[in-house]
């Protein structure tokens, strides 16, 4: 296994038009005939934005100043109805790239989410929740802004200049090109400012996530925070954070409103010529006061979509540095991928867990490894029970089985398969694993049991329950199965929680089972309630338990002694006391501390 690849990416090509372009190649061409359908309204709003600066000149030239007032209701009116006609194709395009733009950006949700939930466990170890949270909810709804506003805005924008710029020319090309020649200089610096924003609009969703991450740990320890009176500090710490994010959002409002005076100056001078030549153009009959007014309204109603267009570029600019970050998780590589045509066993194979000189290290190139030259056999229907010390490596040899990791040496054998051969799914749906870092959904009892096995019955969850001695406390709250428990089950005891998570795994009625302390948080009573239950459940299946309570195990077929990564001794509960090493000692220390 080659561990690095846990939380490096794919090098993407970050320039505006690569993920523009990824954006359109990837979520929008789903949306093609929409996008047409809003573009043609787009088209039909620019013109008629173009026609009111086009119809100053007739009116002026013609009516007022002809005194031809003949004219008046016919101009008022053709006016009416070009106000009306652009103001339906704007709310036709409106809405037609609004909805277009929602759902791409759900859809990147939607991805980076789907993304997310294939990754190796390696990769969550290595990126904190709260981190993971901010990327699918706050770096997409920054992105969700961006596209809409682009979506929406950005098309309507550049016909109605382009339109404009149009009947500028049709009135005095000479003008107009003067007019124009601060284009160059104001787009060099829409561009500037849209780097400097993508820069601090990364690091402020950076901080987001980190204010994120820094809430989710102490709402999750807030027992641990109150206890230790660590409110303070905590305080103290998350102010820090929040603090970071305010500065950043405020560099970023003063970054992205400095195109609002450089514009204002520019058109200012740019205004001083247009009056100044056109007004002498007038005088000397080169010009008429129509096509100097019909020039400077198309060049006011110009100047609009141009401001638009560069706050555009500084939501874009904004936007894409989220984007970044989303696309840097979605180009993420798992480490742990399941193989093409993958192998499967058939229906009813009992099979059995091999491991094979098997040497495994969290870290690529860790001097000291979790596990180093491990080889055992599990058979089906027995139990093997992997004891030792913290850090002897139990866990791992448990987290290897289903491929949440996998090893860098040896080789790991489920049913005679090497589990990187088998179909990932199909191995994973063959294991029921009960851990002693138990998951309770913020659900009801029923769904937490029937997570077990997809669409498992009422009856069949019931009988998982009954099986894991938890039917009876179940029944005892206020709506029994369909009692909601709260985030990580906070409305029941460790016990309760336990029993649980053992008939979910009661319920996917697999042929090999994986039990990492399951009965440490029950009380005696219960736990010989349950252990009758795991024996039952144990019958004619691969077992592997990790118990540190050596009385729990002492009846299993073998016995796997695990000191620093290596197995010291191996066998059965009287060959290993008899023998008088390792587990001996653990044993003598467990019956004394009883």
């Amino acid at each position: 296994m080659s561990n690095d690849t846990n939380t490096s990416a794919a090098t993407p090509h970050n320039s505006t038009f690569s993920m523009m372009k990824r954006i359109m190649h990837s979520y929008l061409r789903q949306h093609v005939g929409m996008l047409l359908l809003a573009v043609l309204f787009m088209v039909v709003a620019a013109a008629m934005t173009a026609s009111i600066a086009k119809l100053l000149q007739p009116i002026m030239d013609d009516v007022l100043s002809a005194g031809n007032t003949a004219k008046i209701v016919p101009f008022a009116f053709i006016v009416m109805c070009v106000f009306i006609v652009r103001g339906i194709s704007t709310y036709v395009h409106t809405i037609l790239m609004n909805r277009i733009s929602q759902s791409v950006v759900a859809q990147v949700q939607k991805d980076l989410f789907a993304h997310f939930l294939h990754l190796d466990l390696g990769f969550f170890h290595a990126n904190p929740s709260g981190q993971l949270i901010s990327r699918v909810v706050s770096d997409v709804s920054v992105m969700r802004i961006a596209v809409a506003d682009i979506f929406t805005n950005a098309g309507k924008g550049v016909f109605t200049l382009i339109f404009l710029v149009v009947v500028m020319f049709s009135q005095d090309v000479k003008l107009s090109i003067a007019a124009f020649t601060v284009f160059p200089l104001l787009a060099w610096f829409v561009a500037y400012l849209g780097k400097r924003l993508r820069h601090i609009s990364r690091n402020l969703q950076g901080g987001m996530a980190d204010l994120s991450d820094k809430l989710s740990q102490i709402f999750q320890g807030i027992r641990q925070v109150q206890a230790y009176g660590m409110e303070s500090q905590e305080e103290e710490h998350t102010s820090a954070a929040i603090d970071r994010v305010r500065k950043l959002n405020v560099k970023s409002v003063q970054v992205g409103n400095l195109s609002t005076p450089v514009n204002e100056i520019l058109v200012g001078i740019i205004f001083f010529g247009i009056i100044t030549y056109g007004g002498y153009q007038v005088r000397d009959g080169m010009m008429s006061a129509g096509e100097l007014i019909s020039f400077l309204g198309a060049f006011i109603m110009a100047y609009e979509p141009m401001k638009k267009l560069a706050k555009l570029n500084n939501i874009m600019q904004t936007g894409l540095g989220a984007g970044e970050r989303v696309f840097e998780m979605l180009d993420t590589v798992p480490a742990i991928v399941g193989p093409e045509n993958g192998k499967v066993w058939e229906q009813g194979h009992k099979p059995d867990v091999v491991f094979d000189d098997v040497s495994f290290a969290y870290e690529t190139g860790e001097d000291e490894r979790a596990l180093s030259g491990v080889s055992f056999t599990a058979k089906p229907g027995t139990v093997t029970a992997l004891v030792g010390a913290s850090g002897s490596g139990k866990t791992t040899i448990i987290n290897l089985i289903p491929r949440f990791y996998d090893c860098i040496g040896g080789a790991v054998r489920v049913g005679g398969i090497d589990v990187k051969d088998i179909d990932l799914a199909f191995l994973r749906q063959n294991i029921a694993l009960v851990s002693q870092d138990i998951t309770i959904f913020d659900d009801t009892i029923g769904a937490n049991i029937g997570y077990g096995l997809k669409g498992a019955s009422q009856e069949d969850i019931e009988k998982a329950a009954q099986a894991a001695a938890a039917h009876d406390f179940i029944m005892q709250m206020p709506e029994g199965y369909n009692t909601r428990v709260g985030e990580d089950g906070m409305k029941l005891s460790g016990g309760q929680r336990q029993r649980i998570s053992i008939a979910r795994a009661i319920l996917r009625d697999a042929p090999i089972l994986l039990l990492d302390e399951a009965t440490s948080a029950l009380d005696n009573e219960s736990e010989k309630l349950v252990q009758d239950a795991l024996k039952a459940l144990e019958k004619g299946r691969t077992t592997l338990v990790i118990a540190h309570r050596l009385s729990t195990v002492q009846d299993a077929d073998h016995i796997i002694v695990l000191n620093k990564g290596k197995i010291a001794e191996q066998g059965s509960h009287d060959a290993l006391m008899a023998h008088d090493g390792i587990y001996a000692k653990m044993y003598t220390v467990g019956l004394q501390g009883a």
